[in-house]
């Protein structure tokens, strides 16, 4: 049975009470594994003691918010399409748990991957000065100043409401770290520090129109459209991007790209078509070609002089 008090506080419950009212959610819509990400994430109920409450219905376990609290926000997403990152405020992501709100994209799993080419990338020789270009929530941003502590780094965004999400978790994950937040579209913050960026990494809006427009709800009502619209066939960002990468880039330096599962080829040829070297495609996870990498011409120069200290910071 169900402890007394308040919906948000503690509460333990019979693993037979609690299945049933797993039951009873998903009898509301949506999917089984959206509830127990909410039970994990919410209520600290993780998979394996989930499972072995298949197995033993008798035994109780204690909840960290009630299930009256958990049923309102479920009820939210079944009814409103809400995303349950959003309606908890929170989100995993590789080795960190990043503060997610409205009108900041909710970083995904496949995004992690530009973390580790980009490690691929520079080796043992870590770059003095990187950039995330469209750092939205400042996930990459974040696991890039944990992954290289001495660098200077910059988070570009145009969404003043995403450099606030951004600058709340590089205070959390990063707090030591120099990185510097700019407003403004892409390369055009960074002009200043143009020839001196040696790795680039970028997640931007490329979904087509049509697709965006076509999204289920739980996206297309509510994650930004900034974020998630690349145009007509999903390349506008991208094209403003690759084109301005040989003039921004360090000599040697690298741009890494993801995109939508159907446009390798067009970024590959993008990236040639800028005369950009060792260009390589990646695929995710699932098998599909979802990120595209490139490094400017001149690898094999000296590294240009480098300040000290960046001309602007946001906040």
């Amino acid at each position: 049975m169900l402890s007394d008090g308040p919906d948000q506080a503690c509460q333990s419950v019979c693993g037979s009470d609690l299945l049933r009212w797993r039951r009873l959610q998903l009898d509301q819509g949506g999917r089984s594994v959206d509830l127990d990400w909410l039970l994990r994430e919410e209520a600290g109920l993780d998979w394996a003691t989930l499972q072995r409450l298949r197995l033993d219905p008798g035994r109780s376990v204690r909840l960290l918010t009630g299930l009256g609290h958990l049923q309102t926000l479920w009820r939210r997403h079944c009814l409103q399409h809400e995303p349950l990152q959003y309606l908890v405020g929170r989100c995993p992501w590789r080795d960190l748990e990043l503060d997610v709100a409205p009108g900041v994209l909710i970083p995904r799993q496949e995004t992690e991957q530009l973390v580790a080419l980009a490690q691929e990338c520079v080796g043992a020789d870590p770059p003095r000065c990187w950039a995330d270009l469209g750092t939205g929530s400042g996930c990459l941003a974040a696991a890039l100043a944990r992954l290289w502590p001495d660098a200077l780094g910059f988070g570009v965004d145009r969404s003043a409401r995403a450099l606030r999400q951004a600058q709340s978790n590089l205070q959390r994950w990063a707090p030591a770290q120099r990185v510097h937040l700019l407003a403004g579209d892409w390369w055009a913050p960074l002009q200043s520090w143009w020839g001196r960026l040696e790795v680039v990494v970028t997640n931007p809006p490329y979904i087509p129109t049509a697709t965006w427009a076509a999204l289920e709800p739980v996206v297309q009502r509510h994650e930004p459209r900034l974020a998630l619209d690349g145009g007509a066939d999903g390349l506008a960002a991208i094209r403003l991007i690759v084109s301005d990468a040989p003039r921004a880039l360090a000599p040697g330096g690298w741009l890494l790209l993801e995109h939508h599962h159907d446009q390798s080829e067009a970024v590959q040829e993008l990236f040639q078509a800028a005369g950009l070297e060792q260009i390589s495609a990646h695929r995710d996870l699932e098998g599909n070609g979802r990120f595209v990498v490139g490094r400017c011409a001149g690898g094999g120069r000296p590294r240009p002089e480098f300040p000290t200290q960046p001309a602007s910071r946001h906040g």
